[in-house]
């Protein structure tokens, strides 16, 4: 017995085991509650908020729970919590100092989580990256490319830059370039365009397809046909009207030419004089005095 409340004392006491004890079970009610409250906000928020601030009240409430039975165990341990705040003060200003890029992301995700440009899911291109945003967070916006790849971008770094969401709106257009033959006639080939939209499912009736004639190419007709998709068709269609154009105009006779180019010499008018030898004598060697 005696040597059970030598070890008690070496420990501190009764009272200092039981003050233990309580802290640690206020700090684990505090994660329990915490991910209670977590899934409660989730729930009430779920139908009247974008997953954007739905993940960021989650985290909000979650952390806010568990900070405040965090501070009740360590008041329970008795530790004097201006001492700590003051602590705390200092440490932030020397942090801030240190982590100035961290302060401007902060700041941006600030901006971000205002304007709201795009939300979870959506998918955006900055520079030459373009992938679905997976989070967004307060110093950082995480992305998966289309090749399955993990990117961290900096908020910094969004706000300076350009952003292009690309499924921001329910409809896309797509602007197909075409080449046509000099010969060809262009009303000819804006009819058989429109009829390969008209045929083609994907393609939407209203806005109607554009037909734009740029210009006289190095070796073609320029031309420009823009239809209309709904975002979730694009990839599809993209693959399919060309091959369907390409049908229709093999069928119509249409050529597409590939780049042609013309030798002159002397006069503009004249051609280029060539002669074609069908015989030639073979070598008979070197000649002999």
């Amino acid at each position: 017995m005696s040597d059970w409340v030598n070890w008690l004392e070496q420990l501190g006491g009764v009272d200092r085991l039981m003050t233990l004890a309580r802290s640690a079970f206020i700090l684990l009610v505090g994660f329990i509650v915490a991910r209670l409250v977590r899934s409660v906000v989730g729930r009430l928020l779920q139908k009247h908020a974008s997953n954007h601030h739905l993940t960021l009240w989650r985290r909000g409430a979650y952390y806010l729970v568990l900070g405040l039975f965090i501070i009740s165990a360590l008041r329970e341990l008795g530790f004097n919590l201006g001492v700590l705040v003051g602590a705390a003060g200092i440490v932030s200003v020397a942090v801030g100092f240190a982590s100035q890029t961290s302060a401007s992301n902060l700041i941006s995700g600030l901006f971000l989580l205002a304007e709201k440009p795009f939300q979870i899911g959506d998918v955006i291109k900055v520079g030459d990256t373009t992938g679905e945003v997976l989070t967004i967070d307060l110093l950082s916006v995480k992305l998966r490319t289309y090749d399955n790849l993990y990117v961290r971008i900096p908020n910094e770094s969004l706000i300076k830059s350009q952003v292009t969401t690309l499924t921001r709106f329910p409809i896309r257009r797509i602007d197909l370039p075409i080449g046509i033959a000099y010969k060809e006639d262009i009303s000819r080939v804006r009819d058989i365009l429109n009829e390969v939209a008209d045929k083609n499912r994907l393609c939407l009736e209203e806005p109607k397809p554009v037909f734009i004639f740029k210009g006289y190419g190095e070796s073609s007709l320029d031309i420009q046909f823009s239809v209309w998709v709904k975002r979730e068709n694009l990839l599809e269609l993209r693959n399919s009207i060309y091959e369907e154009i390409k049908v229709a105009f093999d069928a119509a006779g249409v050529e597409i030419p590939f780049p042609h180019r013309t030798i002159y010499t002397g006069s503009e008018t004249e051609p280029f004089p060539f002669k074609v030898v069908d015989d030639v004598e073979p070598p008979t060697g070197d000649k002999q005095d």
